[in-house]
């Protein structure tokens, strides 16, 4: 098991913590990557068990879709090209009140190289009726909407 996951059980309740106090709601992205196939781009973290859609949180004075083109360039080695189609807004109060998820549809993109060192332990294209063990509910939920 990797070392960052063996520390995100303490690691997490800290940042939330250090998050509620700075700032008042919290916004980010997850992005689903579609190839011609019509399979759906997934990472696992290093620091987080289960497949997740790849994405993170926007940053001060940046735009949610320019959040969406870095992660995925960071995370997956993804290139947007053209503008990503927003598919959904979720408010996320069940975990962490004040927080706000948005999802993109990317079906225009180019591979590039990811620049995220240590970040994802895995990253795969998976058919969205064959996802893998693993794959988290949430994310099944994320990539049933973009698809419809």
């Amino acid at each position: 098991m990797p070392w960052r996951r063996r520390l995100q059980p303490i690691a997490q309740p800290l940042f939330r913590l250090y998050a509620r106090a700075n700032r008042g709601m919290t916004l980010g992205v997850r992005g689903a990557v579609i190839n011609a196939a019509g399979e759906v781009l997934l990472v696992e973290h290093t620091y987080m068990h289960g497949w997740h859609l790849p994405g993170g949180g926007v940053e001060r004075g940046e735009s949610a879709e320019a959040a969406m083109a870095r992660e995925l360039v960071e995370e997956a080695g993804v290139e947007v090209i053209g503008r990503p189609r927003l598919c959904a807004v979720h408010a996320n109060a069940g975990r962490w009140r004040g927080d706000h998820v948005l999802l993109y549809r990317i079906d225009e993109w180019a591979p590039c190289e990811a620049t995220s060192r240590g970040e994802i332990l895995r990253v795969g294209w998976f058919h969205p009726q064959r996802l893998p063990e693993g794959t988290t509910a949430m994310t099944q939920l994320r990539i049933t909407e973009a698809f419809s």
